[in-house]
């Protein structure tokens, strides 16, 4: 696990090199998508664990940046429900192995009605790649531990340039702002590796002081609450530590009941400063800080590089250069990953095996 999560940086640089031409798309690796999203505009995600993750960030992303309407369920849900949808939507599956039993149930119940479909794997030639209508293959490489790590970042990079793709042919976003986004997402690589060391180190501490956690709740806002639900179930997969992620706002609606010296949070508080809707989820968040620190909790907290004030109200705090606020998710993961890692060490779990669970579930 700790080997691919390193190995991110250069998997996303795969990934991205599928699909872009230098700072263009690759024309031909985007023309089998050219009839695949509804014409209306509406986008149905199925996935499951990770893969559902992704598809909730992709929700937002795909919303903001192209104003499609989007849902995602749960694949093994959406496999079962026989009613008709009238609104006909575009089906996205995402899948690492592109043979999780629940989500071909989805694919082939979305083709068998009649549904464009697109499928994002990392496996090649894997079942889904080969049965959607059309596909975005990743190329994290071949993933051996149980816990997503890699594929999980290739699906938000491949993700956020199909919402680019869409966005410039959709004309949501002008040439020169896809031009500039673009050059943004090639560098985000760079940016996890210069990083990871640090992470590394200060991860490594966090899990030994707080190795005595019964339960941690992720929180954040936005398209970075599919993080923290992202974080809480590496903390539980990879661990065996309870944790559960809430929007941050949630927190009072009931499990702040929970909260105390061996449950504690972990906040996701990062902030794009050059947009507004990020700017007043930033300042929500902080409101929360300064009452759980009142309140005497114990708070890690994911925040921008120098942000004295996130600092100032919790724990600790590891640190993430900013970026836009899309994709702030990618390089914010990262750190989260590798604290379930050293949890996992601080509990003497093989990380790698964690019991009850295989690397793809075929059976439903």
């Amino acid at each position: 696990m700790l080997r691919e999560i390193y190995e991110q940086p250069d998997a996303i640089r795969r990934t991205l090199a599928l699909y872009l031409d230098g700072t263009t798309f690759a024309a031909e690796a985007f023309a089998p998508l050219a009839n695949w999203l509804n014409p209306r505009g509406e986008v149905l995600i199925a996935a499951s664990g990770s893969s559902r993750h992704a598809g909730l960030a992709a929700e937002i992303i795909l919303e903001d940046l192209c104003g499609l309407a989007v849902d995602v369920e749960y694949a093994s849900e959406y496999a079962t429900r026989t009613a008709a949808n009238p609104r006909n939507p575009s089906v996205l599956v995402i899948s690492q192995s592109g043979e999780t039993s629940d989500t071909l149930a989805a694919l082939r119940y979305a083709l068998s009605t009649g549904h464009e479909t697109l499928a994002i794997a990392n496996v090649p030639n894997s079942t889904m790649l080969r049965e959607a209508s059309a596909c975005m293959p990743l190329a994290a490489g071949r993933e051996l531990a149980i816990p997503a790590t890699k594929s999980f970042t290739c699906q938000l990079t491949a993700l956020y340039v199909l919402a680019l793709y869409e966005a410039q042919r959709l004309k949501t976003i002008d040439g020169a702002g896809i031009t500039r986004m673009l050059a943004e997402v090639k560098a985000i690589a760079g940016q996890i590796e210069r990083q990871l060391d640090g992470w590394r180190e200060q991860t490594a501490a966090l899990a030994r002081k707080y190795s005595d956690a019964t339960t941690f709740l992720y929180l954040s806002r936005g398209v970075h609450y599919a993080m923290a639900r992202e974080g809480a179930l590496k903390m539980k997969e990879a661990s065996y530590v309870h944790a559960e992620g809430y929007p941050a706002g949630e927190l009072k609606h009931g499990p702040n009941a929970l909260v105390s010296e061996r449950v504690p949070l972990v906040v996701i508080a990062t902030v794009d400063e050059s947009s507004a809707d990020s700017k007043n989820r930033y300042e929500k968040t902080v409101q929360l800080l300064e009452d759980m620190k009142k309140q005497g909790a114990r708070v890690i907290a994911i925040s921008n590089a120098g942000d004295r004030t996130i600092a100032s109200l919790c724990s600790d705090c590891v640190e993430v250069e900013p970026v836009s606020e899309h994709l702030l998710i990618i390089p914010e993961v990262v750190p989260l990953q590798l604290f379930s890692y050293f949890m996992a060490l601080e509990h003497d779990v093989d990380v790698d095996r964690p019991r009850n669970l295989s690397k793809a579930v075929i059976e439903a």
